[in-house]
């Protein structure tokens, strides 16, 4: 244990909490969560299909991924995060998001989820994603919305909740403007929409009463709090 409290979005804090990415109950639950939703919006791997998952962390996407038949590489710069990764069937290359050590087009399909909002330009990831995806390839990203209403729920509510994210874990000045990553996907040549998302009321009820194991994420039309984008580079 630390003796000293972390500043909020500290990388460090992965690191104090490894052992937990894969305990459905544990600190990272939600992300378990995000994960199965994100591999609705993919399709099954034709051929011999490269999925890469940015700031992959312990490899959650992994069961998803090698069910849709992909070749699942995970980008992380925390070497616990990768180490657990790879014991889940992930090649783990370490690196940055806003530099991805990973040739041009190299990707049928890029999963960002759950880093726009650690980042300080979000925008530079979004060009990596564009960068790494071949003409066609999907592009999957979620995130927290810089609302009022988000920066609240997010922070103030959810680290108080049962599943929600660790206490700091999140930094609210870095959440992301909608508008601006809309704007730039169109420049860097990516057809994106964005999609609210919340977890199943019903489903995290019984979760919390031991009853399920998992909780469904449900698409709503308000962006103003989690959000995910769905796409394709054209």
């Amino acid at each position: 244990m630390r003796d000293t409290v972390l500043p909020r979005n500290d990388p460090a804090q992965y690191d104090d909490l490894a052992d937990q990415w894969w305990q459905p109950a544990g600190g990272f639950a939600a992300l378990h969560w995000l994960a199965a939703s994100r591999a609705e919006h993919i399709p099954p791997a034709d051929g011999d299909a490269l999925l890469v998952d940015l700031a992959c962390g312990g490899g959650l996407m992994a069961p998803h991924a090698a069910r849709l038949g992909y070749r699942h590489v995970g980008v992380d710069l925390g070497l616990a995060g990768l180490r657990t990764a790879r014991a889940h069937g992930v090649l783990p290359v370490r690196g940055s998001v806003l530099a991805v050590p990973l040739a041009d087009g190299c990707a049928d399909v890029v999963v960002a989820g759950e880093i726009l909002e650690h980042v300080e330009d979000d925008v530079s990831v979004l060009a990596e994603c564009a960068r790494l995806l071949r003409p066609g390839g999907v592009l999957v990203v979620d995130a927290l919305a810089a609302t009022r209403i988000g920066r609240f729920l997010m922070v103030t509510v959810a680290e108080r909740l049962p599943g929600g994210p660790p206490p700091g874990i999140h930094d609210p000045a870095l959440f992301v403007d909608r508008a601006r990553l809309l704007a730039a996907a169109d420049r860097l040549g990516l057809e994106l929409r964005l999609v609210g998302l919340r977890p199943s009321l019903r489903d995290a009820i019984a979760w919390r009463l031991g009853r399920r194991g998992s909780v469904r994420m449900k698409p709503i039309r308000s962006t103003a709090v989690v959000f995910a984008g769905y796409g394709r580079k054209r």
